[in-house]
């Protein structure tokens, strides 16, 4: 198994269609852009079925990539997994991530398991396959890829795996039609549920959190079904899933690691705490370690309720409910991480327990 150098850098966003700052790190050297595996971006739309600004990022990064590696923008946006994720209510601050990895030697004395990062993608999908078994089940097979490709053998040394995948569109749903097939929905913003459900499920499905004899009908249905550590983001410019999968790997001699752990609801802020504790962070930080970004998904808890107090965030029909949660869970995690430029997602169907959803933290090692 070949030795990698994972790296990590959040870098602060003026607008979606900023590449400024990544751009001075590549010109002062401190990133190479040919390492460049993926890059994870928090933008301020509304997170919608018409928020261009993901799309705006995406195409902002790869024009501006291209001259830097010698291809086109379309071959940029080929190599290179980009996730953007748009919402950045309340006190959330635009963002990108961004994930290098190359080949390294393992220095003399090092040991144990450090951040390992794996990409891979899926068939393009019809759109009746969307929020259905098919999704699911070729999610599991990517994600399995990714891990290999992180160099990750046992699935629970697997704490963040971030999907990009499809919507339904009205175009979509006539093509299937014409074809003589039902979509799961023939709602644009529904069909984000399904396609981040079926996602996550896949991820379940691989990582053995749940058995693989899953039918379409549990899909949204059967919510004791999730992932621990799935965050799924549903997004108008593609038709396949992108997935990346991110853990500890004995092949890795990163100076960066990551832990997870599972929010029960918006407001369980014991388990950002633990999740910070697991990478030495949190009320007891330790000296030779610094916060680098979390990652979590929110959601607003379907029962209309948390911990036995009505919520309104299902019954307002100015502000969705995704944006309400977003909102909510990143001025939490921004009050204990003391920062709010920290990727929260918005949309948690069977990516954790109903209502709440997975937290990752990656920290930096001294050593």
């Amino acid at each position: 198994m070949r030795t990698t150098s994972v790296g990590v850098i959040r870098i602060a966003t003026k607008g979606p269609g900023d590449v400024s700052g990544l751009m001075a790190m590549i010109d002062s050297g401190a990133i190479d852009p040919a390492s460049i595996l993926a890059i994870l971006g928090k933008t301020e739309g509304n997170g919608g079925v018409n928020d261009f600004t993901r799309e705006y990022a995406v195409a902002a990064l790869c024009t501006a990539l291209a001259p830097r590696l010698g291809l086109s923008a379309a071959e940029v946006e080929q190599r290179i997994a980009f996730v953007m994720s748009g919402g950045t209510e309340g006190v959330l601050s635009p963002h990108i991530t961004v994930f290098t990895r190359r080949e390294a030697e393992r220095p003399a004395g090092l040991s144990g398991k450090r951040l390992g990062i794996g990409m891979a993608q899926t068939r393009d999908f019809l759109p009746e396959e969307l929020g259905r078994s098919a999704q699911i089940a070729e999610t599991a097979k990517a994600v399995k890829a990714a891990m290999d490709d992180a160099g990750i053998t046992d699935p629970a040394d697997v704490h963040f795996v971030q999907i990009k995948c499809p919507l339904l569109t009205s175009d979509r749903v006539e093509a299937a039609s014409a074809r003589g097939n039902k979509t799961a929905t023939t709602s644009a913003y529904s069909s984000m549920a399904y396609s981040r459900g079926a996602s996550a499920l896949g991820v379940a499905v691989a990582l053995r959190e749940i058995a693989s004899d899953i039918s379409d009908g549990d899909v949204l249905h059967r919510y004791d079904l999730f992932s621990n550590v799935a965050s799924t983001s549903s997004g108008i410019e593609l038709m396949h899933n992108v997935v990346i999968v991110l853990g500890n790997s004995e092949a890795s001699v990163s100076a960066f690691a990551i832990g997870h752990a599972v929010m029960n609801d918006a407001i369980d802020a014991a388990a950002v705490t633990s999740a910070l504790n697991s990478v030495g962070l949190g009320t007891m930080p330790q000296p030779d370690r610094a916060l680098v970004n979390i990652f979590a998904k929110a959601e607003a808890s379907p029962d209309g309720s948390v911990r036995g107090f009505r919520h309104t965030m299902l019954e307002d029909t100015d502000i969705s409910s995704t944006r309400h949660a977003r909102a909510a869970v990143g001025g939490l995690i921004a009050g204990l991480a003391g920062t709010g430029a920290v990727y929260v997602s918005g949309g948690a169907e069977h990516q954790g327990p109903a209502g709440g959803g997975p937290v990752a933290v990656i920290a930096k090692l001294s050593t």
